[in-house]
């Protein structure tokens, strides 16, 4: 029997080990018949025999014995005075099998063959790539750092495809060297010049989802319902849990003994705070809770609107606004509700921050009202440096509506 050795012809074909067996097989197959058809016109009567073990194949052409002299196609015909050179035996009418040798190709079709095969392997691996991704879409994954960029991190997977964590997908505070472990969840896969471009994502509220169904087994077995996620990458999150369960405290379940469950997603995280919140259908209670750590006193829903005035003593202000606002910004995204605090039990002697619009611009006022400054003494028991660091005006602007105040008081 005549092997082509493809290890020998293509030095291509060593590279070709992530491709299953099956599939080398046809694409191998696929490529010369092409090459046949082109060569002889027809491939019909050609039998291909590809063994991927040993790194060969066998091509056998088929030829149907006539008398001499009656050959109309030498591609499916051979004369019986041909016919009998390969066996004496042979009688018109039946066939005979040639296997083809490599010489039987020219210089320029074997050069062709290994173009097509090289072509139609790096076609495959990349619809390969695209099919696997695309169902791994929301599932995280764990890569190697590769390269890091100013505009974006490359990753290599387990299988040394390149993936790719643009800057606004990473965590503010994430910093990653070369050789780095990173996890990440797919967030969406496209064809861009015909190549899979897999983006990863550390920011998703998707992440942060996985990340507590890896971490919480109630949540992986569907006993607790994750209702929304909110969050501000690396520095606030609000996750709104329920089970169904009457035995499960969800809330307990996600926390863990002394944090343990949480703890490791923090860390994952880089240190993002997360509120774990019982959810209800209750909407007051729901803001309540979103709110937290803040006490609240009472609460005014404008249903049409989706508004909620929200009111509570002095010192829980600041506790329900948080640091940089996050916590009032997200408490509002995950409720559904624009929430505005106000302190109650008022100073007589205390006079709304709305009074001074005639001397301050509203959208001064606004921004303070923003940090919790409703009033006039609400601004004036903070000092010069905390309230530039907490509204980022100017400190001109800050000093100037601390004098038009403290005159109110004169």
């Amino acid at each position: 029997m005549d092997h082509i050795n493809l290890v020998e012809t293509f030095s291509e074909f060593k590279e070709f080990k992530n491709i299953d067996r099956e599939t080398m097989m046809r694409i191998l197959e696929d490529v010369f018949r092409h090459m046949l058809e082109k060569k002889f016109g027809s491939d019909e009567n050609f039998e291909i025999i590809v063994n991927i073990d040993r790194g060969d194949l066998e091509i056998w052409r088929n030829r149907e014995i006539v008398e001499d002299g009656a050959v109309e196609d030498e591609n499916t015909q051979i004369a019986l005075s041909d016919a009998i050179k390969i066996e004496p035996d042979f009688e018109v009418g039946e066939e005979v099998s040639e296997a083809l040798k490599l010489e039987d190709f020219g210089r320029r079709e074997i050069l062709t063959i290994r173009q097509n095969l090289v072509s139609k392997v790096i076609e495959y691996e990349k619809d390969s790539i695209y099919r696997k991704y695309k169902e791994k879409v929301g599932e995280i994954i764990t890569g190697e750092v590769y390269q890091v960029w100013k505009k974006e991190i490359l990753i290599l997977d387990d299988e040394g495809y390149e993936l790719s964590l643009p800057k606004q997908e990473q965590i503010p505070s994430d910093f990653y060297r070369k050789g780095d472990t990173i996890r990440a969840v797919v967030s969406r896969v496209e064809m861009r010049n015909n190549t899979p471009s897999i983006v990863l994502s550390r920011t998703s509220p998707i992440f942060l989802e996985r990340l507590f169904e890896s971490e919480v087994p109630e949540i992986y077995d569907g006993l607790i319902t994750i209702k929304k996620i909110v969050r501000v990458p690396g520095e606030r999150a609000k996750v709104a849990v329920e089970s169904y369960d009457d035995r499960i405290d969800p809330v307990g379940a996600c926390v863990g003994m002394k944090g343990s469950r949480i703890h490791g997603i923090v860390r994952e995280l880089k240190n993002e705070n997360i509120d774990v919140i019982n959810y209800t259908n209750n909407t007051t209670l729901f803001i309540q809770r979103a709110l937290s750590p803040a006490k609240i006193s009472s609460i005014q829903l404008d249903e049409t609107n989706k508004k909620a005035e929200v009111y509570m003593k002095p010192d829980q202000v600041s506790l329900a606004i948080g640091k940089g606002g996050y916590n009032i910004k997200l408490a509002g995204k995950l409720t559904g509700y624009e929430i505005d605090v106000y302190r109650e039990d008022i100073d007589s002697e205390d006079v709304d921050i709305h009074e001074f619009s005639d001397e301050i611009d509203q959208w001064i006022i606004d921004v303070l009202k923003g940090i919790g400054c409703d009033t006039a003494k609400s601004v004036l028991e903070l000092d010069l440096k905390e309230l530039v660091k907490r509204t980022d005006l100017e400190e001109e602007t800050i000093k100037e509506v601390i004098r038009i105040l403290k005159a109110e008081f004169e």
